[in-house]
Parts: C-alpha cells; structure tokens; sequence
C-alpha cells in the first residue's frame, strides 16, 4: 500500500527532526516557524497532503500490524463514513484501554467527553466488551485517526483557537452536523503512551481543557438549545470549582475561573464560530441529541456511581 509520510515540526528544540531526516529519508518534513499547538501543526500536514485519505497519528504510538488497512476497508465501505479510530490501548499497561479515546468516543449533552471504556478516571481493562455491536461514536481521538482529506477541508479543518485537546472533538461535531459519520475499527490497535506531552496535571491542560469545552458547547448547537442548555453547564462548572477548592485543587480551580474568563472576554471568536458552523449545518440539534448521552455524564459518575459505558447506557 502506497504511503505518504509527513513530519510536522512544530518547531522543535530536540534532535528529532535530525534523526529523521538521517534514518528516514522518504519522509517529507514539514518544518513550522513556531509550535502551533496540535490543531495548527495537524492542519499544515492535511494542506500539505495529496492523498484522499489522511492519517493524524501522535508521535507517542505504536501500532498492531495491519492497522491502517483495517481502518481505510472500514472507511472505504461507505462515503457517509468521515473517520475512523482504532482501538486505543495503554502503552504502559497493555490490558487497560487507554485514557485518551479508548474504544471510541463519546459526550454528554452539556459538553462532557467521555470514551467507551473509559469514564473520567475510571479506565477498563480490554475484554473485547466492544469490539461488537454500533460502531458509530461521537468522536474519534486524535491520538490516531484516518479521515477523508476533503472533508476535513470542507468542515474547514481544525479550530486553531483550541490550540490543543477537544479540537478533533469539535471538528467531529462539524462533521456530524454536516451529515457525516465518525465510526471506530476494534481490529485495528493501537498503543498509546497517554500524557507523555502534557502531563495530567499539568496547569496548562486542566485549562486548555475547560476552555476547549466550553467554547466547543457554545458554538455548535443552535441559539435556542444553546440558551437553554448553558444555566446547566455552568452550574456544573461551579459545582466542580467549589469541589476542587474543597479538594484543595487549586491548579484546577483556577483553570475554571480562567477558562470563564477568556470566554467571556472573547465572544467575537464565539459569534465567528458560530457563523462557520451554521454555514456547513445540514443536520438539527435533535439528531446530534440521538448521538449525545441524554444527561450530565459527570453526575452520573460522580455521585450514581456509574463508573463504565456500559452503565451509563443502562
């Protein structure tokens, strides 16, 4: 199968790129002037790119034999189809799913992204639990996907605003709204060294990551189901933000009130959002509630003690 590899450079200080281009000669590097965040670096490779099909693969994976043509036979057998994710599995601990896209993704109504084997921090081991039924899922992790190159382009890429985490969510919902699919391949595997870039605890993410979500929820449901829907995101954000002072968590307690505060100081970038999504829209709000969990997922978790996917569906 003939293949096309691109390396980002994301303005690097290591010697990666060296070695590359010393034991790799066939793969193009694409050297940027400055790091612009995954959204950014990702977006120069899909230009850059001449296949139909596109592979967004992190630089901490590996990968089971035969994964890339699972997943083009999967996206290949119908043009509904958009992106597939394969299964993602912890590099550190090869039974357990991994954190970041597990066996496929999934949201809440409110914002909330959650996974099919991994629910907040509540990560399950790999029995084959769902490698059957719907393949169909919200979102489809960055950490490896196979998509249509023209699509992505046609849903006008990823949001360079996100910078880093929640930004393939976001494109996915433009997808979706587009009348498009995202579906997972079980067959294909992949094992992923998860927050190796950006630590968990990292101040940076746990903001990024408020941020990312909020500007993700305000920008792609209609203005109706937006307003009605709000007052119930934000008072969840204050009940995290009381917890954590509770907690003693301060680090994420400031990335709330941070995450607040650029929105609430940026609702230009908000309305132009918005603007693109309506301009692509062929799907209402009451088909993306049919793929969203009709609930607060967070709730569920933290205090009906609904630890798995599976329990949140019963």
């Amino acid at each position: 199968m003939p293949l096309e590899i691109i390396l980002v450079d994301n303005a690097s200080s290591d010697k990666s790129v060296e070695v590359v281009r010393r034991e790799f000669p066939e793969v193009q590097i694409l050297a940027l002037d400055k790091n612009h965040g995954f959204a950014g670096g990702c977006n120069a490779g899909i230009r850059q790119a001449s296949a139909e099909f596109v592979l967004i693969l992190n630089n901490d994976t590996i990968h089971q034999a035969g994964w890339i043509e699972a997943m083009l036979q999967q996206i290949q057998s119908s043009p509904e189809i958009a992106v597939v994710q394969p299964k993602l599995l912890s590099y550190q601990n090869r039974r357990l799913f991994d954190y970041s896209g597990a066996a496929g993704g999934e949201m809440d109504m409110l914002g909330f992204p959650f996974a099919r084997g991994r629910m907040f921090e509540t990560i399950e081991p790999d029995d084959g639990q769902y490698d059957s039924g719907s393949n169909c899922i919200f979102w489809a992790s960055g950490t490896a996907f196979l998509a249509r190159r023209q699509v992505l382009i046609d849903a006008g890429l990823f949001d360079e605003t996100f910078f880093v985490h929640m930004e393939e969510i976001d494109l996915e919902w433009r997808l979706q709204l587009m009348g498009y699919s995202v579906v997972v391949e079980p067959k294909a595997v992949v094992w992923h060294r998860s927050g190796y870039t950006l630590g968990a605890d990292s101040p940076f993410k746990k903001y990024l990551n408020h941020r990312n979500s909020l500007l993700m929820f305000l920008s792609n449901f209609r203005l109706p189901l937006t307003l009605y829907l709000t007052p119930l995101r934000i008072a969840l954000d204050d009940i995290a933000l009381v917890f954590s002072l509770i907690k003693g968590d301060f680090g994420r307690a400031w990335a709330i009130l941070k995450a607040h505060g650029w929105i609430l100081a940026h609702p230009g970038a908000i309305y132009r959002k918005r603007k693109i999504v309506a301009s692509i829209r062929r799907k209402g709000d009451g088909e993306i509630l049919q793929r969203l969990y009709r609930g607060s997922s967070a709730l569920s978790y933290y205090l009906l003690g609904k630890k798995t996917y599976a329990a949140l569906k019963c």
